[in-house]
């Protein structure tokens, strides 16, 4: 077995896990609208120099404009629940319910791609939702916004993939990657009027390497997808709950739950039965979750699928 591609996703998660403990850090003095406004304003130059060795002809303008508006505006709440979950929750316990969204991408596949989920993946979808339960624990403990904004993260990030699922072959690279980081830099910079705080220089360049990892573990990853089987690279981005656990407990005094670690259990387990299912099936499945190869819930950074379906135009990655 090639173990370059595995090699490359956990390299590529454990800079995402990094780029999140940063979030948190500054979650706890600064709002996410102003956190999201100056991320995005960094990562612009490094996401447009990428794109512009895009030669595909064409324009901006979206070929599914509907699609690809409803789109942005799930991609732009999906970084703003996943950056406010990050600043008030302890990391693992946010890292399990956006573990949350491969199930839905299941479920959502049903209606939006007609893909036929059979028993088996359906099955795996409701111990899922069972582990979703078990970290919240309804009734024993109080649920709050932080919860609310995970959950939101995971529904939005998982229809924002099977859209781009829908209408990645027809769309531009540019288009599915510019739309959203446009939306979050004029959103953000609307609502930063209303909750902006001074920040030191050290805060700034915090953003910046926010800004810097996103990027860098965008390149990871595609360079873990060009180089391993998507059944194996995939998995890898459970390897975040071990950074969640150890950077919580040594960085922000975060204890290891016993509810939040059974119920990532079954999650982790839901979703490893759910991708090695799609793998076997093969050619006589759409494979959606296989298929959603960017890492979601990061307003900072880019989606690598539509640049993967750009160097395997046979290939229909989202």
């Amino acid at each position: 077995m090639n173990l370059a591609g595995p090699l490359y996703a956990l390299l590529a998660f454990a800079l995402y896990a990094t780029h999140d403990v940063i979030i948190k850090f500054l979650g706890g003095t600064y709002s996410p609208f102003q956190l999201i406004f100056f991320s995005t304003l960094f990562s612009f130059p490094l996401v447009t120099f990428m794109l512009m060795k895009d030669a595909t002809a064409g324009h901006l303008r979206p070929v599914h404009p509907w699609w690809t508006a409803l789109r942005t505006v799930l991609a732009s709440i999906t970084g703003f629940t996943a950056f406010y979950a990050f600043s008030v929750l302890p990391l693992a316990q946010t890292y399990v319910l956006l573990f949350a969204s491969p199930l839905l991408i299941t479920l959502l596949s049903i209606p939006m791609l007609g893909e036929r989920v059979g028993i088996h993946r359906l099955g795996a979808v409701v111990v899922g939702l069972i582990g979703v339960l078990v970290v919240l624990r309804p009734g024993a403990t109080d649920l709050t916004l932080g919860h609310l904004a995970g959950i939101t993260s995971a529904v939005c990030n998982a229809l924002a993939s099977v859209i781009v699922r829908k209408i990645g072959r027809d769309e531009r690279p540019v288009v599915l990657m510019l739309y959203p980081m446009a939306s979050n830099f004029v959103l953000m910079g609307i609502l930063l009027a209303f909750v902006y705080k001074p920040m030191p220089i050290e805060h700034l360049g915090g953003l910046g390497v926010i800004s810097a990892l996103g990027f860098v573990a965008g390149l990871v990853l595609i360079a873990a997808y060009k180089n391993g089987e998507a059944a194996i690279v995939a998995p890898m981005q459970y390897s975040q709950i071990i950074w969640a656990s150890v950077f919580g407990f040594f960085i922000f005094g975060e204890s290891l739950e016993t509810a939040t670690m059974v119920g990532a259990g079954i999650i982790i387990f839901s979703g490893l039965y759910i991708v090695f299912r799609e793998a076997r099936l093969g050619a006589d499945s759409q494979t959606p979750v296989l298929r959603t190869r960017s890492r979601g819930a990061t307003a900072a950074s880019f989606r690598i699928s539509p640049i993967l379906r750009r160097s395997r135009p046979h290939e229909p990655a989202e």
